[in-house]
């Protein structure tokens, strides 16, 4: 049992570019813990009598400031949690702060960089490194995505999330047994068996999250989630079993109302969360007065799932994410006060085991198999069914070995059962009878009965002759040894030539290098992943993908979607994982090359190394000598090379395995990227239509389409129309025969018009508007206008 408080750490957020700076300070102490101090200048205008207090001084274990990174985090915060899950305790971990402080940063992470990875995915890369290096347990992970959104629960992991509506998707539900533990009814739970498959899920699990724009924050999660991973692990041949969880618990950020103004669903939003954050205060406050008899657990769902995390069976920490400027000091020091209250109270942990069922139910049923057969031996019942093939199988076993024990005081226990002992003594009487049995000089001297055999002269021959049948058996085997040797060359030279004509330099086989020269053939690395790795890595990440985008769409969208995608703010980021993901697929490409080279060395260097030894013993059979017996220091200088280059490969293929890690990650943020990608273009495109309906509703009948296309003064009047949309500025007295310019702008317009329409015609592929006349008219559209904003822009120049 392990009894500490809850550990708090307080992050601060960096500021915008437009954000004042509050006045705050952080004192750093290695032997206690770490002070944040803010301070409130007083007001001027409440007046000169002012007892308003200036300076609020809180005490964390660890503060991180803004230039504090995500592997900074991890280190002082995650890990050693994980370490204590993986020992058989249970862990929470939870962020705490307003909306837009950075909890989901924190915990999940950011999806532009690789090193912004957060909490939950950097704690399963190192649960699942350390269950790689411990090799004496047993280990079972599984995977739970809770959200509670607006007081209901809902699976995140649910298959049925992308084609059903909120509504429609059961609800998970809290059921409690007697001895007040909780379950979750309706939250599934998937199996990870490695590090991709768990990201895998979590990716899934974010993707399904709710998430709104609100004024303090443009992706702001309006539900509370709960990562859950359970842990079992078990000894080899042992019947107690751990079981841990570890929750990462990503909170809704509280918001005043009053300060940001929301209304419709982000008001009923924010009304559930509030009230669900005053819960959880109202359970911290009871659980830190010592003489409180009830605590209010059941007043929400998320204080009932985190029961044990914040007042029992748990190892809890709590990070407060704070937000240091001007606007949102008082909900900074709201934040620090809850986390003081939170560090009072005090949690005791225990080691999770408990007895296997199965195994205990085989030994159960093994007792009162024994006790049967006790009772019938006492009451002398005679069983009329017959032993099944198994025990029959299993009593010759026992038979076999106690005659071949040549201790004299052996035992044969075969329990009480008659049957038993009955078809003990006729198997010994069959082998007796038929002399069945292997070395007669197991038996009694009056059973053996041949006696001749303790003669000097019978000995002394008997022993010649087993000399000379080892002797033979040592010759028989090298050259077995060496036939085999010889058939192997043959067939590596058929695989070969095969391998040459087709162009493939490494065999599909599954291949593997020992580490303890065939005595230890557990430590063998398995080099399955590393064949042709950069080739399958490159296949799978430019396949061609159905994007739903390019196949449906005019030529008008095409070129539209090229300007969106230049000018998309995004743009930079993408490009900057498309490098680094070329870098790493040309490093994980020379890695695999030097790893089939290196196990290319280890094999010519085995295949001299055994060459050498069969000659040796060869020469020992033809010609013994003493220094045959004698280490040959050619073959330790092989050995030692073969160490060598299992070091170098060893070394290597653990980076291939990271490089593998990191391209999957980067392949999941251009995944994501270029989802958004479509999404918001499909929004820009939408309201680009709208507007330009609008327009068209507001010009007179002669400046229709087809007018439009006649005659460039038609055109000349939209362009007008156009201008002032997006300049705000009245150009009604401004002639467009004196601009030269813009004349030339709108022949351009007009012509790009009339060939995007063109080609809109002759094309086969289907508009999304469903009017390729429509089409053409954006893309114009939009050209002129950014024609006129780069105008306008040199003129201010």
């Amino acid at each position: 049992m392990v009894k500490q408080t809850i550990q708090i750490y307080a992050r601060v957020k960096p500021l915008a570019r437009r954000q004042q700076a509050g006045i705050y300070s952080v004192e750093e102490d290695e032997k206690s813990a770490s002070s944040l101090e803010i301070i409130v200048p007083r007001d001027l205008a409440d007046g000169f009598v002012n007892n308003k207090r200036e300076s609020y001084k809180f005490k964390f274990q660890k503060i991180f400031d803004q230039e504090a990174k995500q592997d900074a985090v991890f280190e002082s915060i995650a890990k050693p949690v994980a370490e204590c899950a993986l020992a058989g305790y249970n862990g929470t971990i939870f962020a705490y702060g307003q909306t837009g402080s950075g909890k989901t940063f924190t915990i999940t992470g950011g999806a532009e960089r690789y090193s912004d990875r957060g909490i939950i995915p950097r704690t399963l890369s190192y649960i699942f490194q350390q269950l790689e290096k411990d090799s004496s347990k047993v280990y079972t992970t599984h995977v739970s995505y809770l959200e509670i959104y607006n007081e209901c629960g809902y699976d995140l992991l649910d298959p049925r999330h992308e084609a059903s509506r909120l509504e429609d998707l059961p609800k998970v539900t809290i059921m409690e047994d007697p001895d007040q533990n909780i379950h979750l009814k309706n939250l599934s739970l998937q199996q990870a068996t490695n590090e991709g498959d768990a990201l895998n899920l979590l990716f899934l699990g974010d993707t399904n999250r709710m998430i709104a724009e609100t004024p303090m924050n443009q992706a702001s999660t309006r539900s509370h989630c709960i990562f859950t991973i359970h842990i079992s692990s078990k000894e080899p041949g042992s019947a107690t079993v751990r079981r841990s969880k570890l929750h990462l618990v990503d909170l809704a950020g509280s918001e005043r109302v009053a300060k940001t103004g929301v209304g419709g669903q982000l008001l009923t939003e924010a009304k559930y969360i509030n009230l669900s954050l005053h819960y959880l205060e109202q359970v911290i406050i009871a659980l830190a007065e010592k003489n409180r008899s009830h605590i209010p657990y059941r007043n929400s769902m998320m204080t009932s799932v985190l029961r044990d995390s914040l007042g029992g069976n748990c190892m809890t920490t709590m990070i407060a994410t704070l937000s240091l400027d001007k606007r949102n000091i008082d909900e900074s020091i709201s934040t620090c006060r809850f986390a003081q209250r939170v560090a009072l109270i005090k949690n005791e942990a225990v080691l999770n085991e408990e007895i296997d069922s199965r195994l205990m139910i085989i030994q159960l049923k093994k007792v009162i198999q024994e006790l049967k057969d006790e009772l019938a031996m006492v009451t002398g019942e005679q069983r009329t069914e017959e032993l099944t093939p198994e025990e029959l199988l299993q009593l010759d076993e026992l038979i076999k070995r106690f005659l071949e024990d040549p201790d004299p005081e052996s035992m044969l226990d075969i329990g009480a059962d008659m049957r038993k002992i009955k078809h003990c003594f006729s198997y010994i009487k069959q082998l007796i009878n038929h002399t069945n049995i292997p070395d007669r000089s197991l038996l009694s001297p009056d059973i053996a009965g041949d006696n001749d055999t303790n003669t000097p002269e019978k000995k002394e021959e008997l022993k010649k002759l087993r000399d000379l049948l080892h002797q033979r058996d040592n010759e028989i085997n090298i050259l077995v040894s060496m036939l085999k040797k010889e058939k192997k060359k043959a067939q590596d030279a058929l695989f070969q030539l095969s391998a040459g004509s087709s162009g493939l330099a490494v065999s599909e086989s599954s291949l593997s290098i020992s580490l303890e020269e065939g005595r230890r053939p557990s430590a063998c690395i398995n080099v399955k992943d590393t064949q042709d790795f950069s080739s399958s890595v490159y296949r799978s990440a430019f396949l061609p993908r159905q994007t739903g985008l390019g196949e449906k769409m005019s030529l008008g969208r095409q070129e539209a979607f090229e300007i969106f995608k230049r000018d998309y703010v995004d743009t930079v980021t993408i490009e900057d994982n498309k490098q680094l993901l070329k870098q790493r697929f040309a490093e994980a490409k020379s890695l695999g090359e030097k790893i089939n080279e290196v196990r290319n060395k280890i094999n010519h260097l085995k295949g001299e190394r055994t060459q050498r030894h069969m000659q040796r013993a060869a020469l020992g059979v033809a010609s013994p000598s003493e220094e045959l017996h004698e280490s040959d220091p050619v073959e330790e200088t092989l050995r030692a090379q073969i160490e060598e280059e299992k070091k170098s490969y060893k070394t290597m293929f653990n980076r291939l395995k990271v490089l593998k890690i990191e391209i999957e990650h980067l392949q999941l943020l251009m995944e994501k990227a270029k989802v958004k990608l479509q999404k918001d273009f499909e929004v820009w495109w939408s309201e680009e239509a709208l507007n330009l309906q609008d327009q068209q509703k507001k010009l007179p009948v002669s400046n229709s389409a087809s007018a439009l296309r006649a005659s460039p003064q038609s055109l000349e009047s939209q362009q007008h129309l156009y201008t002032n949309s997006f300049s705000g500025t009245n150009t009604s007295g401004v002639n467009p025969s004196e601009d030269p310019g813009r004349k030339n702008n709108l022949s351009r317009l007009s012509n790009s018009a009339s060939a995007a329409r063109t080609s809109q015609s002759s094309s086969s592929s289907i508009p999304l508007t469903g009017d390729s006349q429509t089409d053409a008219d954006i893309l114009a559209f939009m050209k002129a206008r950014q024609n006129l904003m780069q105008k306008k822009g040199l003129g201010n120049k």
